[in-house]
């Protein structure tokens, strides 16, 4: 998927669940206006909006990047990765993250797996957010930093983490550079 599938399919499951923006909007407790710039802009500021978004019309996450029915086993190489997800940060045009999805294709799946393109632009105004489920990172190259309640912690090539997400959180590159990881995130239904 291209990006700018994503605002669309927000929008596509929105008026299929009959749902104006407005209702969208009470349902996840997310500004109107800021909705309106998921659908048409593609902005993305982190996963949380997404998140709940996707409760709200009773989907999972995946099914915005989803673009084929489920397949087992799933392989996805890595010369076939596509950008699917670019998140900026509230109000800005700089990227932070580009997020390719691992599971796109296996429709029945109950995590979420990615591997993150973690750009220095995302150490900048770091803001925490938080979602029920639970997160696993392994660090592939570079360095990040992981923001969980009060404690930061740094994690270099081959460490990972574990953590309970309803925590606030967030995840940055650490040190000015870029970083790479595999990420798999899961959301309760």
């Amino acid at each position: 998927m291209t990006q700018g599938k994503v605002g669309a399919r927000v929008r596509s499951y929105r008026e299929k669940a009959e749902l104006t923006l407005a209702d969208l909007a009470e349902r996840t407790g997310l500004d109107e206006a800021f909705i309106k710039a998921i659908e048409e802009e593609d902005l993305y500021p982190s996963l949380q909006p997404l998140v709940k978004i996707a409760r709200a019309l009773g989907i999972r996450l995946g099914t915005f990047m989803d673009d084929q029915v489920s397949r087992d086993p799933l392989i996805v190489r890595a010369a076939d990765r596509r950008e699917e997800l670019t998140m900026h940060h509230t109000g800005e045009d700089k990227a932070a993250l580009r997020f390719h999805s691992l599971g796109r294709g296996k429709s029945d799946r109950h995590m979420e797996p990615f591997y993150i393109e973690i750009l220095p632009e995302s150490a900048e105004n770091v803001k925490l957010s938080s979602h029920e489920g639970e997160e696993f990172i392994v660090v592939l190259s570079g360095s990040i930093e992981v923001h969980y309640g009060q404690e930061t912690t740094v994690l270099s090539e081959g460490d990972s983490v574990y953590y309970n997400s309803v925590v606030p959180h967030h995840v940055g590159a650490a040190g000015g550079e870029p970083a790479k990881i595999y990420a798999v995130l899961y959301f309760p239904e």
